[in-house]
């Protein structure tokens, strides 16, 4: 075995573990529910078990490439101004641009950690599977006898969760169903990154190099999982088809309750803010409003549209106080001069 055979067992084997553990936890939860254990709706339903925890546990690394991704669409108007600045020299160029990621804190590449992390599980279950179907290899915590059920299970009774669109032998059935989950995994992929094209990407950044970048990932990778999916067994086909799923639901949640500002996901969600506030009897009025967002005249200057404060009474001094309504003083039993003795006083 050669260096590279070394390293990637060294990085294989861990993956076998963790996944055959949590497959066999999940198939062995379906199996006390009353699935047969040899089924293919139990090792397939193991298989989306598996991929919502493997999901979960990548939850932080999504809020990282979430940031990331917004740190990027915001800086867009300064990569422009460097570009204008430094268009002549690409060496000043990109070292003032990894000077501003520095400084506002973005990461390129941390986009790209969530899909980098689960390519080396895709390729583990990929090989735990393969394995199992055409040797009765049993890899991780799996036993011979489960890789067996494993590489032999069926959906339907007709189609092998080991089984490709590419190798299906006349089998109808096998290929109906890889192409479905192709094209299924191919339009979740497209589908989620669309999403986020659309809805919360401001407009400054639709032009720049991350909005070609972003354009360019948005019809390449569909198309590369669609010509590289016919090759996929039914079993993996299922769970990059789930992992998309969850990827659009996740990515739904964010953009609906904290989209990047200036984009229509901010403007959708402010719509909606002022819908319920107004439904309560709270509805919110601007302080003071921009210029050419004035209701009456959206051309004319901001307006102040508050409505008017009350005015608050003044404070007075006890002498102001004890007069009357017409500046008087008050009557009292008080003699007029001060040397007369006071009504009900002894003399």
């Amino acid at each position: 075995m050669g260096f590279l055979g070394t390293l990637g067992s060294l990085i294989m084997t861990p993956l076998y573990y963790a996944i055959s553990f949590v497959l066999i936890l999940w198939h062995r939860l379906f199996t006390l529910l009353g699935l047969p254990p040899d089924s293919g709706a139990a090792w397939a339903l193991s298989i989306i078990g598996l991929t919502l925890v493997i999901r979960a546990a990548l939850i932080p690394l999504f809020v990282r490439q979430i940031k990331a991704s917004r740190n990027m669409q915001l800086i867009q108007p300064k990569v422009k101004e460097l570009q204008k600045k430094y268009g002549h020299d690409r060496e000043r160029l990109a070292q003032e641009t990894m000077k501003l990621y520095k400084e506002s804190g973005t990461n390129p590449f941390a986009s790209c950690l969530p899909i980098l992390l689960q390519m080396p599980i895709f390729f583990a279950l990929f090989r735990l599977l393969d394995q199992a179907a055409k040797n009765g290899t049993a890899h991780g915590v799996l036993t011979e006898e489960l890789a067996d059920s494993f590489g032999n299970a069926e959906l339907f009774g007709k189609v092998p969760l080991s089984g490709t669109f590419l190798n299906a032998d006349g089998n109808v059935a096998l290929q109906v169903t890889a192409a479905f989950l192709v094209l299924a995994m191919t339009a979740t992929t497209f589908l989620t990154q669309r999403q986020l094209m659309s809805k919360n990407m401001p407009a400054d950044a639709l032009s720049g190099p991350y909005a070609q970048q972003q354009k360019l990932l948005l019809y390449v990778l569909p198309i590369v999982f669609a010509v590289g999916g016919i090759a996929f067994p039914i079993g993996v086909l299922l769970y990059w088809t789930t992992s998309n799923l969850w990827t659009m639901g996740q990515q739904f949640y964010v953009i609906r309750n904290n989209p990047a500002p200036g984009t229509p996901a901010f403007a959708a969600k402010e719509a909606r803010d002022r819908a319920k506030a107004a439904k309560h009897g709270h509805p919110e009025t601007p302080a003071v409003e921009a210029p050419g967002t004035d209701p009456v005249d959206p051309a004319g200057p901001a307006v102040d549209r508050r409505p008017p404060q009350r005015q608050q009474p003044k404070k007075q001094t006890r002498s102001q106080r004890k007069k009357g309504a017409g500046g008087q003083p008050r009557p009292t039993n008080r003699p007029t001069n001060p040397t007369d003795p006071i009504e009900g006083e002894n003399a």
